[in-house]
């Protein structure tokens, strides 16, 4: 692209800092485009004006929006007639609003792999967590009860253990290698097959994963949300795992069938679960979920990183110096 008389305008979050913005001007003098950045306003109540929402052709969805500025944000984006791009700092496109706007015409890009180290950790943290008995420690301690474990009741090492991981992306390509250094086996489920940098002892694709199952200790569901995934983790998988397996979620609620976990958790069949996404979100308070003593929750918060605005902005940057320039972007959204 050439340098345009009109800048093109760029939408900012609000308080986005100077800094930021700085940078922004930077990529696009290197790029030899003129941009003028625009934040979105900080009163949810104040609009864009119509010639401003003419300029904008590229948006910034930050992780610093808040859920307020969120719905101004694309309502703004919604009325800006020349928007051709926005990234986005979440990986998921599942929601209904991002299905829209691409029927519009305008490009996507995600921050996919921006969080995977930390998401990576929280679900090592909370297999580590069940694996070694911590919600029974827990539970002593809440009661005041000196109750060491002898015997039967002491854990079993996790060197051996295997953990089968569904989708293996970044997340689950990072949770497999923390896997492998803690002495497990892991066991990939993707569509596509295994290369040469998976950290994995095995590949294998979704339509086996029942077989694969009864051999698995762990399960750990790191995949998206699409239609192929929505309710594949259903009662007859969770019953193909050994008695006293243990669960992690850090994908989508959805991809699991909630009530059929409820119900396995409940039975004992599955020893714990590691939750940190749910079918329906904030988790109501009427669910059973948060009395289980096996079962550790979590407000969606696994991939929570002082560190991630700062990557997910610097893959903003790189993508938009290969949007000024014409050229491919990172994960871009195919239709």
């Amino acid at each position: 692209m050439t340098a345009s008389k009109t800048p093109q305008g760029i939408l900012v979050p609000a308080r986005f800092p100077a800094t930021a913005i700085d940078a922004i001007y930077t990529q696009a003098e290197n790029a030899g485009v003129d941009v003028e950045c625009i934040c979105l306003p900080d009163d949810p109540e104040a609009r864009l004006s119509a010639e401003l929402l003419e300029t904008i052709t590229a948006a910034y969805f930050g992780q610093s929006t808040n859920l307020t500025h969120a719905r101004s944000f694309f309502s703004a984006v919604r009325k800006a007639p020349n928007i051709k791009w926005i990234h986005l700092f979440n990986a998921g496109v599942d929601h209904p609003v991002f299905s829209e706007l691409m029927a519009k015409g305008i490009r996507l890009t995600t921050s996919t792999g921006t969080t995977a180290v930390p998401i990576a950790r929280t679900a090592i943290a909370g297999l580590l967590m069940l694996s070694r008995n911590f919600l029974g420690w827990q539970d002593s301690q809440r009661r005041k009860r000196w109750e060491p474990m002898y015997g039967d009741a002491q854990p079993q090492d996790l060197d051996g253990q295997t953990l089968c991981i569904l989708g293996l992306g970044t997340i689950g390509s990072e949770l497999a290698r923390l896997a492998l250094m803690l002495g497990m086996s892991v066991i990939g489920v993707r569509r596509s097959p295994q290369r040469g940098e998976d950290p994995v002892d095995e590949m294998h694709p979704p339509h086996v994963l029942a077989e694969l199952l009864p051999r698995c200790q762990w399960l750990a569901i790191t995949c998206p949300l699409t239609p192929e995934t929505r309710g594949l983790v259903d009662k007859d998988k969770l019953l193909a795992l050994p008695k006293g397996a243990g669960l992690i979620n850090v994908g989508r609620g959805e991809i699991i069938d909630e009530p059929a976990m409820i119900e396995v958790l409940r039975s004992g069949h599955l020893g714990g679960a590691y939750l940190d996404v749910f079918a329906k979100e904030p988790l109501p308070e009427s669910s059973p979920l948060w009395d289980m003593p096996n079962v550790i929750i979590s407000p969606h918060n696994s991939s929570m990183s002082r560190g991630n605005e700062t990557r997910i902005f610097n893959l903003f940057l790189s993508n938009m110096d290969c949007w000024l320039r014409g050229q491919p972007m990172r994960n871009e959204v195919s239709r």
